[in-house]
């Protein structure tokens, strides 16, 4: 999230992308704080369940990796702001290492919890066809992830897909917030999005309000945002398909 034409130790000077990326971190923050807060205030899983012991040191290990994850994105950004670019670098090694850790977790829950909780339907799938959302979803945040890092002096691609990736997780939130699914599940948005309708209406009105303050069009995070787009319809597509129920039993035998 840096920009190239910043030096360490600059003065800061107002920059209202820098200021729109850093609000659009805290934002996706308090979303997590909101889905997760079963899990945060009383250490169980939503709604209200006691996390099974089997998979309880996976499922907190999972949760502190996602809200590291987030944090980590609000400080980076908030570096940014600040004018703290040595020190965004710095941090920059603790995320990527953060990142892939996510990733493994991210795939390796789905498959125990699918385990322990065969018979549990999810968005009217079952476990087994269920697992398409968070393990495909966890690789396309790994994939934004790596374009990120492979750009990281180039601001304008590097801050797109940090975000991206974060939306490509943050249904994981959304989808635990009561209520909020219930707007939407039923309708066409919920049969073409399933979970991830929310982060892609975040990542558009992003969009739009960049579009507004700079008067321009973010092609990087446009591209980006159609992306994931893609691959949301995709994963909703491919779930219920029994050619992804066949792969799956194969990975939880």
């Amino acid at each position: 999230m840096a920009s190239r034409e910043t030096r360490a130790g600059s003065p800061v000077r107002s920059d209202p992308v820098r200021l729109l990326y850093a609000a659009a971190a805290l934002l996706l923050f308090v979303v997590m704080l909101l889905g997760f807060q079963q899990f945060y205030l009383h250490g169980r899983a939503y709604p209200a369940h006691t996390l099974a012991p089997p998979i309880r040191t996976l499922l907190i290990a999972h949760g502190a990796a996602m809200t590291l994850w987030v944090v980590t994105l609000v400080v980076q950004s908030l570096l940014i702001v600040s004018g703290n670019r040595r020190l965004h670098m710095a941090v920059g090694p603790f995320a990527v290492a953060l990142a892939v850790a996510m990733v493994f977790l991210g795939l390796w829950l789905p498959i125990q919890t699918t385990r322990f909780e065969p018979d549990v339907t999810l968005w009217g799938l079952n476990r087994i066809h269920f697992m398409a959302i968070p393990m495909i979803a966890i690789l396309t945040f790994g994939a934004f992830v790596a374009v990120g890092i492979r750009q990281r002096r180039r601001a304008e691609i590097h801050r797109p897909m940090m975000l991206l990736a974060t939306l490509s997780i943050i249904p994981a939130a959304t989808d635990r917030i009561t209520g909020l699914p219930n707007l939407y599940a039923a309708s066409i948005w919920g049969a073409s999005f399933g979970p991830f309708f929310t982060a892609l209406i975040i990542g558009t009105l992003f969009l739009v309000a960049k579009s507004l303050l700079t008067r321009s069009f973010d092609r990087w995070f446009a591209t980006g945002l159609t992306v994931l787009i893609v691959v949301d319809v995709f994963i909703m597509r491919l779930a219920p398909t029994e050619t992804w129920g066949q792969f799956a039993a194969l990975l939880v035998r």
